[in-house]
C-alpha cells in the first residue's frame, strides 16, 4: 500500500508527468443497479480509480482498484486497507468536496484520454445532483467525461455530441445553468432544427434514437444529455 495525504501539491505535479492514459473509470458510492451490465463497460485496460465507498463495486466486479480517494470513512468491511498494493490519496474528514470531486481532480492530473464515472447516480438526490453538476467544471470542458449507473448515461455537450446505443433508446436534452441556442439533432424521432431550448420548459425530454448513433450540435449554452438504454 501508498499512502499519501491529498493536500501535498509538489506530489500532485509529479503526477503531471504520467504518461498518457486511456481510460480512466471512477467508481463512485451511489446506485449500481445492474452489475452485469457495468460489467460489459469495462475494458481490460481501464486505470480503476475508486471515490472511497465506491470501492464496494470495484470488488464486486472483481477489480482491484489502482488508487483509493478520499477520507476511507466509507470503505466496505470487507476490504483490507493493510494489505492493499495500490495507492491510497487520504483527504481529513472535514473538507469541503465529496470524494467524488476529489477523485475527478486526481483522474485530471494523469491526463486521461477519457473518463467514464460509475455508481454516481441513485440514492441521495442531493448527491445525484450534485455530482452531475460536478461535470459542468470548466476544467472538464475538453475531456470526455460521463456518469454512468449501466442503464442511464449522462455527460454535457457543449458544441457537439454522439449518442451511441440502439434504436429505440430515450434521449432527453436538458439545458443547464440557462437557454440553449441552435440545438440540432440527427437520428433522433422529434428532430430539432436549430432551435433554442429553455431551462423552465421541458421540450427537449424523453425524444427517441431511430438509428445506433445520434448526434447533437448547439451553438451556444451547456446541454445536458440523458441516454436511457433499453433493457
Amino acid at each position: 500500500m501508498s499512502l499519501r495525504g491529498g493536500l501535498q501539491p509538489d506530489e500532485a505535479i509529479s503526477y503531471l508527468m504520467k504518461e498518457y492514459m486511456s481510460r480512466i473509470i471512477i467508481f463512485a458510492n451511489g446506485d449500481l443497479p445492474n452489475l452485469e451490465k457495468a460489467r460489459t463497460l469495462l475494458r481490460p485496460d481501464d486505470f480503476i480509480l475508486c471515490a472511497d465507498g465506491g470501492t464496494r463495486h470495484a470488488l464486486a466486479l472483481g477489480l482491484t482498484p489502482n488508487v483509493i480517494v478520499g477520507d476511507m470513512d466509507s470503505l466496505p468491511a470487507n476490504f483490507q486497507i493493510s494489505t492493499f498494493d495500490g495507492e491510497i490519496v487520504l483527504y481529513p474528514k472535514d473538507k469541503n468536496e465529496t470524494d467524488l470531486e476529489l477523485a475527478i481532480t486526481h483522474a485530471l492530473t494523469l491526463n486521461p484520454a477519457q473518463i467514464l464515472i460509475l455508481a454516481a447516480l441513485g440514492g441521495r438526490m442531493d448527491q445525484t445532483l450534485a455530482n452531475i453538476a460536478l461535470l459542468a467544471d470548466l476544467r472538464l470542458s475538453t475531456f470526455d467525461i460521463r456518469l454512468s449507473d449501466s442503464v442511464e448515461e449522462i455527460f454535457f455537450c457543449r458544441d457537439q455530441a454522439k449518442v451511441e446505443g440502439r434504436s429505440g433508446d430515450i434521449v432527453s436534452l436538458i439545458p443547464w445553468q440557462g437557454e440553449v441556442t441552435g440545438v440540432f439533432t440527427e437520428n433522433l424521432r422529434w428532430h430539432l432544427h436549430h432551435e433554442t431550448l429553455y431551462p423552465d420548459k421541458t421540450r427537449g425530454i424523453s425524444n427517441e434514437m431511430t438509428a445506433d448513433v445520434a448526434s447533437v450540435q448547439i451553438r451556444s449554452g451547456l446541454l445536458l444529455i440523458i441516454h436511457r438504454t433499453q433493457d
